[in-house]
C-alpha cells in the first residue's frame, strides 16, 4: 500500500522561514520506503547566488530524505509540523509517488523558485490536481478577496521593520485581491484548503488529518516600525535645531543619507525593470523616511 500525505511547517525565526513550509510525504509499505518530498532545497554555494537572488532567477529543487529526518530537523527548530493524510485511491497514490521519483531525478528537479506563483506550495497543490485531474473545490473562504500585501504583512508581522521594508518595494500588483487558487501560495493556506477540499465524487481529499493554526509571534516594542520612525525624525529635529543655534548646517550628515536614499532608489528600480521578482513597483513608502527627513530640516530653515 501506498499512503500520500501533506506535511505543513511552521514558521521559523529567519525571514525565508516566515511563512511556514509545505512537502509531500510517501510511504510506501512494499518497499518498505518512508520518503519526504520537499520542493523548498535552495544553496547559497550556488554560483553567483547573491546575484540571482536579486534578479529574481533563484533555481529551488526537489529533494526526498526519510520522513524521520525530516521531522527531526524541524522539531530541532521548534517548529510544528501538520500532517494531512490523503483519500486516494492506490492507483491515485502510486501515480503521486511516480510523478515525485521523475522529478526528482536530477535533469527534473531544478525549478526556477518564484514566490507567489511557484513555490513550495504551489507545486504540490498543482502535482496533486493533474494527478486527480480533479478540481479540488473547497468549502474554506480563508483570504478570499484579501491583497497579497495584506496576506504577506500577517505572517512577516504588521508594523516590524522587515514588513515595512517588504512593503517599500511592492507595488500596486500587491493591492490587488487574491482569488481562488491566488491564495494558496502560502503553506498554511495552502492546507487550511486542503482540508476542506471535496472531490467530484463527493469524497473528501484529506482522510485523516492532525492540523493546527499558526502562532505569528506578537511584535515586541523595540520591533516596531514606528518607534525607529519616531526616533529618527526627533534626531534629525534635534540636529536641526543645534545647525540653526550654529548658524551652519551639518552637510555631513544630509549627504549620507542622500547617498542611501539613492543607493535605494536604485535598488528599486533594479528590482522594477530588470528583475522577474513579483510584486515590485513603485508606492507612497519610499518617500516616508525622505519626508520626514525634509520636514526635519524645515526647522533649520523656516525662522
Amino acid at each position: 500500500m501506498v499512503y500520500i500525505s501533506l506535511l505543513t511547517c511552521s514558521p521559523g525565526d529567519e525571514l525565508y522561514a516566515a511563512y511556514g513550509h509545505t512537502a509531500i510525504c510517501v510511504y510506501d509499505d512494499e518497499r518498505m520506503t518512508d520518503l519526504c518530498y520537499n520542493y523548498g532545497t535552495f544553496s547559497f554555494d550556488t554560483e553567483h547566488f547573491y546575484w540571482k537572488f536579486v534578479r529574481g532567477e533563484t533555481y529551488y529543487s526537489l529533494t526526498a530524505k526519510p520522513t524521520r529526518y525530516f521531522f527531526d530537523d524541524y522539531t530541532y527548530e521548534n517548529r510544528q509540523v501538520y500532517e494531512q493524510l490523503l483519500n486516494l485511491s492506490q492507483e491515485q497514490a502510486i501515480a503521486v509517488r511516480d510523478a515525485l521519483e521523475a522529478n526528482c531525478l536530477p535533469e527534473n528537479s531544478d525549478y526556477l523558485y518564484n514566490f507567489v506563483f511557484d513555490n513550495c506550495a504551489t507545486r504540490p497543490y498543482h502535482l496533486l490536481k493533474e494527478v486527480l485531474q480533479d478540481s479540488l473545490c473547497s468549502t474554506y473562504r480563508g483570504w478570499e478577496g484579501r491583497t497579497y500585501r495584506e496576506f504577506i504583512s500577517h505572517y512577516t508581522r504588521p508594523h516590524t521593520v522587515q514588513n515595512a521594508l517588504i512593503n517599500m518595494v511592492f507595488g500596486s500588483q500587491a493591492d490587488q485581491p487574491m482569488h481562488g487558487e491566488e491564495r494558496l501560495f502560502l503553506p498554511e493556506e495552502l492546507m487550511r484548503y486542503t482540508e476542506k477540499v471535496t472531490l467530484s465524487n463527493g469524497q473528501p481529499l484529506v482522510l485523516r488529518s492532525h492540523i493546527g493554526r499558526f502562532r505569528i509571534r506578537p511584535i515586541k516594542w523595540w520591533e516596531s516600525i514606528y518607534l525607529y520612525l519616531v526616533l529618527f525624525a526627533v534626531g534629525m529635529t534635534l540636529l536641526s535645531y543645534y545647525d540653526r543655534r550654529r548658524g551652519r548646517l551639518t552637510y555631513g550628515v544630509d549627504i549620507a543619507l542622500g547617498v542611501v536614499y539613492l543607493m535605494v532608489l536604485a535598488l528599486v528600480v533594479f528590482l522594477i525593470y530588470f528583475s522577474i521578482h513579483p510584486l515590485v513597483g513603485w508606492n507612497w513608502r519610499l518617500a516616508v523616511v525622505p519626508a520626514l527627513h525634509l520636514c526635519a530640516r524645515m526647522v533649520y530653515i523656516i525662522r
